[in-house]
């Protein structure tokens, strides 16, 4: 990783985790995000997955209040999303245990 790739993926993990800590407070369920990307592609590649407890918090999530918390923390670092409609989703703690044994990086690969 090049040291601006470094610097970037550092404001990127400091905003989610600021939208991460508001959206714990404001939306039930919730319980983190992460992201994933190639900085040869930034925004385009950029992918945010919000995670909640279980299906039924997933199925009642104000999923786009939670894509414009996302976007809102990503524009502040100059960082605009094309599609936040593919590049903002949304699993669940409860999906991952039953279909991949609680292994997340078998999930997102």
């Amino acid at each position: 990783m090049r040291k601006t790739d470094r610097k970037t993926d550092n404001a990127i993990r400091k905003v989610l985790t600021d939208a991460c800590e508001l959206a714990r407070g404001h939306h039930e369920g919730f319980e983190w995000l992460t992201h994933f990307v190639n900085y040869d592609d930034l925004p385009g590649s950029l992918s945010v997955v919000c995670v909640y407890d279980t299906r039924a918090n997933l199925a009642r999530a104000d999923r786009e209040g939670m894509r414009a918390l996302v976007r809102e923390k990503l524009a502040a670092i100059d960082i605009r999303l094309s599609d936040s409609r593919r590049q903002v989703g949304f699993d669940s703690e409860e999906a991952c245990q039953e279909e991949n044994r609680g292994k997340w990086k078998e999930r997102f690969s």
